[in-house]
């Protein structure tokens, strides 16, 4: 069987490939950074995006809730579990609890987040617990 080009074996989009996008970025930590630049960083490794997530996928976004009086998370890492007309539904692995996120609170595109990236992903401080 002949093998794919080379072009084709290193495509990050592929989910076969064992290789964690955001590795290098976990090597490289020195312990004092910011979730701001810790976000910034991983969602240019994370270029594979959408606007509509699936159920049982993961996601890393950018968010601002218009509720006022409430605790956030302006960087979720999301396991979608429910999607609805208004927005979606998941468990923030940040805080291991369910949380809803409104269409029009979502900023910009949602990461998508590969399986091989979850362990990754969970040992980065990229969470940014606000409060409006």
């Amino acid at each position: 069987m002949p093998r794919k080009p080379l072009r084709e074996r290193n495509n990050p989009a592929d989910t076969t490939k064992r290789t964690s996008r955001v590795r290098q970025i976990i090597d490289n930590l020195i312990g004092t950074e910011d979730p701001d630049d810790l976000m910034l960083l991983i969602v240019d490794k994370l270029r594979d995006t959408t606007l509509v997530p699936d159920i049982g996928k993961h996601y890393i976004f950018f968010y601002s809730p218009k509720t006022s009086g409430i605790s956030y998370d302006a960087h979720p890492f999301v396991a979608v579990t429910n999607i609805y007309r208004w927005g979606f539904r998941g468990i923030n692995l940040h805080w291991g609890e369910t949380r809803q996120y409104s269409w029009e609170e979502v900023i910009g595109s949602l990461h998508k987040v590969y399986p091989q990236e979850i362990r990754d992903l969970s040992a980065l401080p990229f969470a940014n617990i606000k409060r409006t």
